[in-house]
């Protein structure tokens, strides 16, 4: 059904998720729709940021560790991202990066399927991780080969050689969604092990990573979990593989008693062993706060908001820019994450000229324009007037400008 303006002012009035947009700071008059790459700022997290930095850091000093209990930050803000992502609260710990992450878990995942040596993957993988996967290979040439297999026909690639398939589970280019519990059956029948890249999933779609039987999982915490650049990253062991699994990087933090000093490593128990180095605590801070705005969230709310607003703009960014040379990339039903892609040809200049206009997304070469759809502090109007702000600049050709055609560092 084609709606108006006033119809997206009718949905706002009545949306039970419109008093979370008040917890977050939004610049005036813009839109933004960029957060599958960088969420919005809480303003709780600016407060506990401030805290966090004068009074526990600049009072307490090192006693910050007990007093202010930094200590115990990676397993809070891990019990916290597990109920997002369908997990037990000592499943998940909030950690270093991505890649770091994605590298102990494919290092660990490797002992626990001895005799096996095929890690598969799929071409188009988000970067980050078909490099680390390449890095593993070049640093374990005798021990590993990597098999990079289209989508259509990386299940029957699986085979009793391969220990482990790496997937994302939403693809960061056009958002498409894969079936986590039946990609994981096909996989764990073949008798190999899946790690699951929730980059781009978790605070976007409902997870449930123990429903579906997964064996390991990371993701970012700086995308839909809002816990600002660089926040860190978070890892899932299941509970079944906790004490068998061998990190690859054996730090203090992941010893069985790491304020003993001992010259020789003894892993902790469970989950802990997955720690490396001294927390970054600030940055802990910061998600940790972040994460106080899903309290009281219902995920399947913020699932149905969310592909109605993408149905939304799909129509109305067709209606004004199919003759401009859009060109839907994501699914247009229920397999969509919560992204929505277009294919432009010129690409770059276009998400330049519309950033200028005040609508923020993304560029991702060669031709992909990614608008993220986060429904905790997007309107209906917002996502109504992006489109239109969009169909304005395409038919004036202001992005043909020159200065929109200069590339930036980051796209």
């Amino acid at each position: 059904m084609t709606l108006n303006r006033a119809d997206c002012e009718a949905l706002d009035a009545k949306d039970p998720l419109a008093p979370a947009r008040d917890r977050f700071i939004l610049p005036e008059g813009l839109i933004y729709m960029v957060g599958n790459s960088l969420g919005a700022l809480p303003k709780e997290t600016a407060a506990r940021m401030d805290r966090a930095v004068r009074q526990e850091w600049g009072q307490n000093l090192v006693t910050g560790w007990n007093r202010d209990n930094w200590v115990d930050l990676p397993y809070r803000v891990g019990a916290k991202i597990a109920k997002l992502v369908g997990a037990g609260a000592d499943e998940v710990i909030a950690t270093d990066s991505t890649s770091i992450n994605i590298f102990k878990l494919v290092v660990g995942a490797l002992a626990l399927r001895p005799g096996r040596s095929k890690i598969i993957t799929e071409p188009g993988n988000f970067p980050t991780d078909l490099y680390v996967l390449q890095g593993i290979r070049d640093l374990l040439p005798d021990r590993v080969t990597l098999e990079v297999v289209e989508r259509t026909r990386l299940l029957d690639a699986v085979d009793k050689d391969t220990a482990l398939v790496l997937l994302t589970q939403v693809h960061y280019k056009t958002g498409e969604v894969l079936d986590m519990a039946r990609v994981t059956r096909a996989v764990q029948a073949k008798g190999a092990l899946i790690l699951w890249d929730l980059s781009h999933s978790t605070g976007a779609i409902p997870v449930d990573l123990n429903g579906a039987n997964a064996d390991l999982a990371v993701g970012c915490g700086y995308k839909f979990l809002n816990g600002g650049p660089g926040a860190p990253a978070f890892l899932y062991v299941a509970k079944r593989h906790q004490d068998q699994i061998a990190p690859p990087i054996t730090a203090w933090f992941g010893h069985a008693s790491p304020f003993e000093f001992s010259d020789h490593y003894q892993p902790a128990p469970g989950i802990v062993r997955n720690m490396t180095g001294t927390p970054a605590v600030l940055g802990l801070s910061a998600l940790d706060a972040s994460l106080d705005v899903w309290d009281q969230v219902d995920m399947a709310t913020v699932r149905l908001k969310s592909l109605e607003l993408g149905n939304i703009f799909i129509e109305q960014v067709e209606a004004r820019c199919t003759a401009h040379g859009f060109r839907l990339a994501s699914p247009r039903d229920d397999s969509r994450g919560s992204q929505v892609s277009f294919y432009h040809e010129h690409g770059y200049p276009v998400m330049q000229a519309l950033i200028a206009h005040g609508v923020v997304g993304d560029f991702r070469a060669p031709d992909i324009l990614r608008f993220a759809i986060t429904p905790l502090y997007q309107r209906y109007v917002d996502i109504w007037d992006a489109a239109e702000r969009i169909g304005e600049v395409m038919e004036s050709g202001a992005w043909q400008r020159p200065e929109f055609a200069r590339r930036a560092a980051v796209t």
